[in-house]
């Protein structure tokens, strides 16, 4: 159903949304969509790195001590 939208259909959309909704809201609006993909593309990175760090506190290191007696 959606498959055949076509540019003529986009087009017209988008104008029916600028006159129902003003430039103002539709402004704020987006403004307010960047800040949340902000906020998420930086919750993934921090969450990504709290992984890491949770990652590489639990590896053990396994090389053999060297014995001071063997000398």
């Amino acid at each position: 159903m959606l498959n055949n939208i076509g540019l003529p259909g986009l087009l017209l959309i988008a104008v029916v949304v600028l006159v129902l909704f003003g430039r103002g809201k539709i402004s704020s609006l987006m403004g307010e969509v960047g800040k949340g993909i902000t906020s998420f593309k930086r919750g993934v990175a921090e969450g990504k790195a709290e992984l890491e760090n949770a990652a590489a506190e639990e590896a053990v290191d396994v090389t053999p001590a060297k014995e001071k007696d063997e000398a």
